[in-house]
């Protein structure tokens, strides 16, 4: 005996549910890297003396080991722009050593004189504190997590090319396949809906034909 399987039209349905649903958070993810990378970069060029934020939130790509294991090299830390006042020992701050240096380490100690308060730190694998103290002025944020090993790839994503590999073609590529599928759908839709018109014409017809054939017995003599 042969046996012939077919597909369940509903296993089908769910899979194309499952990658819609897929694709479209995909593209919401991909759509809120380019809101958040725009933003950073605008307010790179609209204020260049200041680390770019985006709604108070700053990552930072780390680049040696002082916080380690803490903080590894190539981790992502963001930090959370903080009142000076809320910091306390113990919690991980980011602050400008310099023009041009960015560092995140440890709070050691509070100081707090003629009212300023400013802050100990020291890296966790250093040995040493750290050889300034760090004022208010000069604090960026409050250390709130990582992402390990993803720092390197956010520096190439940060270039044009990364933008255009990783972020702009997958987002082009979405769009062109949702605007593809929803054609196809819609001429599904429009065959189907020309069969039924055609099949509900053709009932019509057969009705018709049967009552004007069995009008015409009616008026046969008998």
């Amino acid at each position: 005996m042969n046996s012939d399987t077919v597909g369940n039209p509903n296993e089908s349905t769910v899979f194309k549910k499952a990658l819609s649903v897929i694709g479209i958070t995909i593209c919401i993810f991909l759509t809120m890297i380019i809101i958040v990378n725009g933003t950073m970069i605008v307010k790179s060029y609209l204020y260049p003396d200041d680390i770019p934020d985006f709604m108070g939130y700053k990552p930072f790509i780390v680049l040696s080991g002082s916080m380690e294991p803490t903080i590894l090299t190539g981790d992502i830390v963001l930090t959370k722009e903080t009142n000076a006042d809320s910091i306390m020992k113990g919690d991980i701050i980011t602050f400008r050593a310099d023009k041009n240096t960015v560092v995140t380490h440890r709070v050691t100690e509070v100081v707090t004189e003629n009212g300023t308060r400013s802050f100990l730190t020291k890296g966790d694998a250093n040995t040493g504190a750290d050889a300034s103290s760090v004022k208010a002025e000069t604090l960026e944020g409050k250390y709130l997590g990582r992402v390990g090993g993803v720092g390197r790839f956010a520096m190439f994503l940060q270039t044009p090319m990364g933008m255009l590999l990783f972020v702009v073609t997958p987002l082009c590529l979405f769009i062109v396949y949702d605007i593809t599928s929803r054609s196809r759908r819609n001429k599904k839709k429009g065959s189907r809906e020309a069969e039924l018109e055609a099949e509900l014409a053709a009932l019509k017809a057969a009705r018709q034909e049967n009552n004007e054939s069995e009008a015409k017995e009616e008026n046969l003599p008998g």
